[in-house]
Protein backbone atom coordinates (compact mmCIF):
# COMPACT_ATOMS: atom_id res chain seq x y z
CA UNK A 1 0.00 0.00 0.00
CA UNK A 2 2.82 2.39 0.84
CA UNK A 3 4.98 1.77 -2.50
CA UNK A 4 1.13 2.41 -4.41
CA UNK A 5 0.63 5.59 -2.66
CA UNK A 6 4.26 7.08 -3.05
CA UNK A 7 3.58 5.47 -6.85
CA UNK A 8 0.44 7.99 -6.89
CA UNK A 9 2.17 11.04 -5.18
CA UNK A 10 4.84 11.04 -7.73
CA UNK A 11 2.25 10.82 -10.98
CA UNK A 12 0.24 13.74 -8.78
CA UNK A 13 3.60 15.95 -8.88
CA UNK A 14 4.61 14.90 -12.52
CA UNK A 15 1.69 15.92 -13.88
CA UNK A 16 1.66 19.13 -12.14
CA UNK A 17 5.19 20.13 -13.33
CA UNK A 18 3.68 18.81 -17.36
CA UNK A 19 0.87 21.64 -16.44
CA UNK A 20 3.39 24.38 -15.23
CA UNK A 21 5.25 23.89 -18.45
CA UNK A 22 2.13 24.20 -20.78
CA UNK A 23 0.32 27.00 -18.60
CA UNK A 24 3.89 29.23 -17.76
CA UNK A 25 5.30 28.34 -21.09
CA UNK A 26 6.87 31.77 -21.71
CA UNK A 27 8.80 31.49 -18.24
CA UNK A 28 9.75 27.99 -18.97
CA UNK A 29 11.39 28.99 -22.28
CA UNK A 30 13.07 31.67 -20.61
CA UNK A 31 14.82 29.55 -18.26
CA UNK A 32 15.86 26.78 -20.33
CA UNK A 33 17.62 29.62 -23.09
CA UNK A 34 19.56 31.27 -19.72
CA UNK A 35 20.52 27.49 -19.02
CA UNK A 36 21.85 27.17 -22.49
CA UNK A 37 23.58 30.15 -22.31
CA UNK A 38 25.37 29.45 -19.30
CA UNK A 39 26.13 25.98 -20.45
CA UNK A 40 27.15 27.80 -23.56
CA UNK A 41 28.97 30.57 -22.48
CA UNK A 42 31.08 29.08 -19.33
CA UNK A 43 30.57 25.57 -18.62
CA UNK A 44 31.48 24.12 -21.98
CA UNK A 45 34.41 26.74 -22.46
CA UNK A 46 35.97 25.82 -18.97
CA UNK A 47 35.75 22.02 -18.68
CA UNK A 48 35.74 20.94 -22.27
CA UNK A 49 39.33 21.37 -22.57
CA UNK A 50 39.99 20.04 -19.11
CA UNK A 51 38.00 16.71 -19.75
CA UNK A 52 39.91 15.82 -22.98
CA UNK A 53 43.24 16.72 -21.71
CA UNK A 54 42.40 14.77 -18.36
CA UNK A 55 42.50 11.84 -20.23
CA UNK A 56 44.75 12.27 -22.65
CA UNK A 57 47.12 13.09 -19.60
CA UNK A 58 45.94 9.68 -17.56
CA UNK A 59 46.40 7.46 -21.25
CA UNK A 60 50.19 8.77 -21.10
CA UNK A 61 50.96 8.69 -17.65
CA UNK A 62 50.75 11.84 -15.75
CA UNK A 63 48.79 10.00 -12.75
CA UNK A 64 52.11 7.99 -12.38
CA UNK A 65 54.30 11.03 -12.58
CA UNK A 66 52.41 12.92 -10.12
CA UNK A 67 51.91 9.73 -7.69
CA UNK A 68 55.44 9.55 -7.12
CA UNK A 69 56.47 13.35 -6.34
CA UNK A 70 53.34 13.77 -4.38
CA UNK A 71 53.17 10.43 -2.61
CA UNK A 72 54.75 12.21 0.62
CA UNK A 73 52.20 15.20 0.61
CA UNK A 74 49.26 13.29 0.06
CA UNK A 75 50.14 10.49 2.58
CA UNK A 76 50.99 12.78 5.31
CA UNK A 77 48.19 15.35 4.67
CA UNK A 78 45.18 13.36 3.75
CA UNK A 79 46.22 9.53 3.84
CA UNK A 80 44.82 8.58 0.30
CA UNK A 81 47.27 7.45 -2.48
CA UNK A 82 49.62 9.37 -4.59
CA UNK A 83 47.22 8.58 -7.63
CA UNK A 84 44.99 11.09 -6.06
CA UNK A 85 47.48 14.14 -6.56
CA UNK A 86 46.38 13.97 -9.54
CA UNK A 87 42.54 14.48 -8.74
CA UNK A 88 43.20 16.55 -6.63
CA UNK A 89 45.68 19.16 -8.59
CA UNK A 90 43.00 19.01 -12.00
CA UNK A 91 39.80 20.21 -10.01
CA UNK A 92 41.48 23.01 -8.60
CA UNK A 93 42.76 24.10 -12.33
CA UNK A 94 39.06 22.95 -13.84
CA UNK A 95 37.15 22.70 -11.12
CA UNK A 96 33.48 21.29 -10.32
CA UNK A 97 31.85 18.81 -11.56
CA UNK A 98 35.35 17.83 -13.22
CA UNK A 99 36.26 16.22 -10.21
CA UNK A 100 34.12 13.63 -10.38
CA UNK A 101 34.71 12.98 -13.72
CA UNK A 102 38.47 12.39 -12.94
CA UNK A 103 37.36 10.74 -9.74
CA UNK A 104 35.59 8.42 -12.07
CA UNK A 105 38.20 7.77 -14.44
CA UNK A 106 41.16 6.76 -11.48
CA UNK A 107 38.08 4.27 -10.37
CA UNK A 108 37.50 2.35 -12.82
CA UNK A 109 41.11 2.02 -14.07
CA UNK A 110 41.39 0.85 -11.01
CA UNK A 111 43.75 2.89 -9.31
CA UNK A 112 41.50 4.02 -6.50
CA UNK A 113 39.08 1.99 -4.76
CA UNK A 114 35.56 3.04 -3.72
CA UNK A 115 35.89 4.32 -0.37
CA UNK A 116 39.04 6.10 -1.72
CA UNK A 117 37.17 7.37 -3.96
CA UNK A 118 34.37 8.61 -2.07
CA UNK A 119 36.74 10.19 0.43
CA UNK A 120 38.58 12.01 -2.54
CA UNK A 121 34.81 13.28 -3.44
CA UNK A 122 34.93 14.83 -0.28
CA UNK A 123 37.75 17.44 -0.53
CA UNK A 124 37.83 17.83 -4.44
CA UNK A 125 34.86 20.34 -4.93
CA UNK A 126 36.61 23.16 -6.15
CA UNK A 127 34.85 25.72 -7.96
CA UNK A 128 36.08 26.73 -11.55
CA UNK A 129 38.52 29.82 -10.34
CA UNK A 130 37.87 31.77 -13.28
CA UNK A 131 33.78 31.33 -12.70
CA UNK A 132 34.90 32.74 -9.18
CA UNK A 133 36.99 35.45 -10.13
CA UNK A 134 35.01 36.68 -13.50
CA UNK A 135 31.46 35.92 -13.16
CA UNK A 136 30.98 36.01 -9.55
CA UNK A 137 33.18 39.07 -8.57
CA UNK A 138 33.09 41.09 -11.40
CA UNK A 139 29.81 40.16 -13.02
CA UNK A 140 27.67 39.56 -9.81
CA UNK A 141 29.09 41.32 -7.24
CA UNK A 142 31.16 44.17 -9.11
CA UNK A 143 34.18 43.37 -6.69
CA UNK A 144 36.91 41.63 -7.70
CA UNK A 145 38.93 41.90 -4.35
CA UNK A 146 35.93 40.35 -2.74
CA UNK A 147 35.75 37.66 -5.44
CA UNK A 148 39.85 36.67 -4.62
CA UNK A 149 38.43 36.45 -0.94
CA UNK A 150 35.63 34.26 -1.90
CA UNK A 151 38.30 32.22 -3.79
CA UNK A 152 41.16 31.85 -1.14
CA UNK A 153 37.73 30.82 1.81
CA UNK A 154 36.17 27.83 -0.53
CA UNK A 155 39.47 26.37 -1.74
CA UNK A 156 41.03 26.51 1.85
CA UNK A 157 38.26 24.84 3.32
CA UNK A 158 38.52 22.29 0.89
CA UNK A 159 41.79 21.38 2.70
CA UNK A 160 40.24 21.67 5.92
CA UNK A 161 38.08 19.51 4.91
CA UNK A 162 40.05 16.83 4.05
CA UNK A 163 42.41 17.01 7.06
CA UNK A 164 39.18 16.67 9.24
CA UNK A 165 38.39 13.20 7.54
CA UNK A 166 42.19 11.98 6.42
CA UNK A 167 41.13 9.15 9.04
CA UNK A 168 38.33 8.25 7.10
CA UNK A 169 39.03 4.94 5.24
CA UNK A 170 42.91 5.48 5.56
CA UNK A 171 45.41 4.48 3.12
CA UNK A 172 47.50 1.71 3.33
CA UNK A 173 50.11 2.81 0.61
CA UNK A 174 54.01 2.56 2.09
CA UNK A 175 55.33 5.43 1.41
CA UNK A 176 59.25 5.90 0.32
CA UNK A 177 61.33 8.05 -0.46
CA UNK A 178 60.76 10.76 -3.60
CA UNK A 179 62.79 10.02 -6.99
CA UNK A 180 62.46 12.02 -10.24
CA UNK A 181 63.97 9.08 -12.40
CA UNK A 182 61.15 6.51 -10.67
CA UNK A 183 58.39 9.30 -11.77
CA UNK A 184 59.79 9.64 -15.75
CA UNK A 185 60.08 5.88 -15.91
CA UNK A 186 56.44 5.11 -14.16
CA UNK A 187 54.98 8.15 -16.81
CA UNK A 188 57.10 6.17 -19.63
CA UNK A 189 55.70 2.75 -19.07
CA UNK A 190 51.73 3.55 -18.58
CA UNK A 191 52.42 4.93 -22.40
CA UNK A 192 54.54 2.10 -23.71
CA UNK A 193 51.47 -0.41 -22.21
CA UNK A 194 49.02 1.73 -23.92
CA UNK A 195 47.88 -0.33 -26.59
CA UNK A 196 45.58 2.39 -28.24
CA UNK A 197 46.68 4.55 -31.18
CA UNK A 198 46.51 8.36 -30.01
CA UNK A 199 43.29 8.80 -32.61
CA UNK A 200 41.33 6.21 -31.03
CA UNK A 201 42.38 7.84 -27.53
CA UNK A 202 41.73 11.24 -28.86
CA UNK A 203 38.18 9.97 -30.38
CA UNK A 204 37.06 8.43 -27.10
CA UNK A 205 38.25 11.61 -25.09
CA UNK A 206 36.39 13.50 -27.23
CA UNK A 207 33.38 11.37 -27.17
CA UNK A 208 32.82 11.17 -23.18
CA UNK A 209 34.01 14.51 -22.86
CA UNK A 210 31.01 15.59 -24.76
CA UNK A 211 28.85 13.06 -23.40
CA UNK A 212 29.48 14.47 -19.67
CA UNK A 213 28.93 17.89 -20.81
CA UNK A 214 25.67 17.39 -22.49
CA UNK A 215 24.66 15.55 -19.05
CA UNK A 216 25.45 18.71 -17.10
CA UNK A 217 23.45 20.76 -19.59
CA UNK A 218 20.47 18.57 -18.78
CA UNK A 219 20.86 18.48 -15.37
CA UNK A 220 21.24 22.30 -14.98
CA UNK A 221 18.57 22.90 -17.51
CA UNK A 222 15.87 20.42 -15.25
CA UNK A 223 16.74 22.49 -11.83
CA UNK A 224 16.28 25.81 -13.87
CA UNK A 225 12.69 24.68 -15.22
CA UNK A 226 12.20 23.56 -11.52
CA UNK A 227 13.27 26.93 -9.71
CA UNK A 228 10.84 28.42 -12.42
CA UNK A 229 8.07 26.40 -11.18
CA UNK A 230 8.81 26.36 -7.65
CA UNK A 231 9.03 31.16 -8.03
CA UNK A 232 5.60 30.93 -9.69
CA UNK A 233 3.42 28.93 -7.45
CA UNK A 234 5.17 29.77 -3.58
CA UNK A 235 5.07 33.49 -2.33
CA UNK A 236 8.37 34.16 -0.86
CA UNK A 237 10.12 37.64 -0.67
CA UNK A 238 13.22 37.95 -3.15
CA UNK A 239 15.51 37.19 -0.09
CA UNK A 240 14.71 33.72 0.77
CA UNK A 241 13.37 33.38 -2.76
CA UNK A 242 17.11 33.97 -4.15
CA UNK A 243 18.57 31.49 -1.39
CA UNK A 244 16.37 28.60 -2.29
CA UNK A 245 17.00 29.64 -6.11
CA UNK A 246 20.72 28.73 -4.92
CA UNK A 247 20.22 25.66 -3.13
CA UNK A 248 18.64 24.02 -6.05
CA UNK A 249 20.75 26.05 -8.95
CA UNK A 250 23.97 27.59 -8.16
CA UNK A 251 24.08 30.01 -11.01
CA UNK A 252 20.80 31.51 -10.64
CA UNK A 253 20.92 31.58 -7.18
CA UNK A 254 24.38 33.83 -7.26
CA UNK A 255 22.67 35.74 -9.62
CA UNK A 256 19.47 36.55 -7.74
CA UNK A 257 21.49 37.38 -4.48
CA UNK A 258 23.91 39.77 -6.47
CA UNK A 259 20.58 41.95 -7.38
CA UNK A 260 19.43 42.09 -3.42
CA UNK A 261 19.62 45.43 -1.53
CA UNK A 262 21.50 44.41 1.29
CA UNK A 263 25.19 45.20 2.59
CA UNK A 264 28.17 43.50 -0.19
CA UNK A 265 29.72 41.62 2.85
CA UNK A 266 26.19 39.60 3.70
CA UNK A 267 26.04 38.51 -0.33
CA UNK A 268 30.09 37.45 -0.05
CA UNK A 269 28.93 35.11 2.97
CA UNK A 270 25.55 33.73 0.80
CA UNK A 271 27.40 33.81 -2.23
CA UNK A 272 30.09 31.72 -0.93
CA UNK A 273 27.98 29.03 0.85
CA UNK A 274 25.85 28.72 -2.19
CA UNK A 275 29.28 27.88 -4.37
CA UNK A 276 30.58 25.92 -1.68
CA UNK A 277 27.07 23.81 -1.21
CA UNK A 278 27.34 23.64 -4.46
CA UNK A 279 23.36 23.70 -5.44
CA UNK A 280 21.53 20.49 -5.77
CA UNK A 281 21.94 20.64 -9.81
CA UNK A 282 25.76 20.27 -8.91
CA UNK A 283 24.85 17.40 -7.05
CA UNK A 284 22.96 15.67 -9.49
CA UNK A 285 25.44 16.41 -11.92
CA UNK A 286 28.22 14.59 -9.57
CA UNK A 287 25.91 11.71 -9.12
CA UNK A 288 25.14 11.31 -12.72
CA UNK A 289 28.99 10.90 -13.81
CA UNK A 290 29.70 8.09 -10.81
CA UNK A 291 25.73 6.34 -11.61
CA UNK A 292 27.75 3.33 -13.19
CA UNK A 293 30.40 3.05 -9.66
CA UNK A 294 29.48 2.23 -6.28
CA UNK A 295 31.09 5.61 -5.14
CA UNK A 296 29.17 6.93 -2.07
CA UNK A 297 27.30 9.86 -2.03
CA UNK A 298 26.74 10.95 1.93
CA UNK A 299 30.04 11.19 2.48
CA UNK A 300 30.21 14.03 -0.23
CA UNK A 301 26.57 15.74 1.12
CA UNK A 302 27.79 15.48 4.50
CA UNK A 303 31.02 17.57 3.02
CA UNK A 304 29.40 20.16 1.43
CA UNK A 305 27.26 20.97 4.40
CA UNK A 306 30.66 21.44 6.20
CA UNK A 307 32.18 23.13 3.67
CA UNK A 308 29.54 25.85 3.39
CA UNK A 309 29.60 26.35 6.96
CA UNK A 310 33.00 26.69 7.87
CA UNK A 311 33.82 28.85 4.36
CA UNK A 312 30.69 31.02 5.09
CA UNK A 313 32.39 31.61 8.67
CA UNK A 314 35.79 32.38 7.17
CA UNK A 315 34.34 35.40 5.01
CA UNK A 316 32.34 36.44 8.09
CA UNK A 317 35.58 36.90 10.03
CA UNK A 318 37.83 38.20 7.14
CA UNK A 319 35.58 40.38 5.13
CA UNK A 320 36.08 43.71 7.12
CA UNK A 321 39.97 42.82 7.73
CA UNK A 322 40.41 41.96 3.66
CA UNK A 323 38.73 45.20 2.65
CA UNK A 324 40.81 47.18 5.12
CA UNK A 325 43.78 46.22 3.83
CA UNK A 326 42.67 46.52 0.32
Amino acid sequence: MKKISISVIMMVILLFFGSQILTESKSILASVSFSINIWKNNIFPSLFPFFVLSELLINYGLVEFLSELFKPVMNHLFKVKGVCAFIFIMSIISGIPSNAKYIRELYLNGDIDSNEASKMLMFTHFSNPLFILGTVSILFLNNKEVGILILICHYITNIIIGILFRNYCPTNEKVSKISLKRAIINMHNKRISNNSSFGTILTNSLINAINTLLLVLGVVTFFLVITTIIDHNINLNSYYQSILNGILEMTQGLKYISELDIPLKIKSIISTMIISFGGLSGHMQVMGILSDTDIKYLPFLTARIIHALISSLLIYFLFDFWVYML
